[in-house]
């Protein structure tokens, strides 16, 4: 008896052993609803909507992101942002596979090219145009919201509040004036439906905008510098 009482342990350790889990090492995980809870919905949003970070799940923005841009950003980050470098080569802990398992999913699961193929898409990157001619065009197309100097109206806050500005950079302000932002979803072709923004005009906007940001000679207008 006491035989059989000491085969019962060892049975039941043998039985446990064949149950052992897989463990799958961070680098070698390849599924992309694991790679981007794990990395992405955090900021973005579960489902790639609704975080503190722009969508990642929105047709608009993934028209005028090329999937290289989208590859390059979440490599090396966004300097000056929250965005942080994720791939091995820049310090982060995502292979060049598992970042392009990300681009190419984001860009199959939620871009519809089909709805932009008759738009003139501005493209996502380009260097702050003509201030003067940003204002007009702000006042053409901005103004019923945002009002005639941008300070705001009861439909929408000031753009050119320093503080605001302060806080982003002038790639924010041309993603945002494309796509829209989180509580206002909208493209650069629905704030004026009748005459899109064109590219030379979200960058002569953006220039503007730019104009009023803080300076060290207007903080000390202010009396905010010594």
């Amino acid at each position: 008896m006491k035989r059989y009482l000491l085969l019962i342990p060892a049975i039941l350790l043998v039985s446990c052993g064949s149950r052992i889990e897989q463990y799958t090492l961070p680098d070698q995980i390849t599924d992309f609803a694991t790679l981007f809870g794990n990395n992405c919905s955090g900021c973005h949003g579960a489902g790639g909507r609704m975080g503190a970070a722009p969508a990642l799940n929105d047709p608009a923005f993934l028209a005028v992101l090329s999937k290289q841009d989208l590859i390059d950003i979440v490599s090396k980050g966004v300097p000056g942002t929250p965005m942080p470098a994720f791939a091995k080569s820049a310090g982060g802990d995502l292979t060049n596979q598992q970042i392009a398992i990300l681009a190419d999913q984001i860009e199959t699961q939620w871009s519809r090219p089909q709805d932009f193929a008759a738009a003139a898409v501005p493209p996502y990157r380009a260097e702050p145009g003509d201030a003067k001619f940003g204002e007009v065009a702000f006042r053409q197309h901005c103004a019923s919201c945002h009002g005639e100097d941008g300070n705001g109206t009861p439909k929408a806050g000031s753009l050119v509040d320093p503080a605001y500005l302060a806080l982003v950079s002038d790639q924010s302000l041309r993603t945002t004036m494309i796509v829209g932002s989180i509580d206002q979803p909208r493209a650069w072709r629905l704030c004026s439906p009748e005459h899109p923004l064109t590219a030379p005009e979200i960058s002569g906007v953006v220039a503007w905008l730019s104009m009023h940001r803080d300076t060290p000679s207007t903080l000390t207008q202010r009396g905010t510098l010594p």
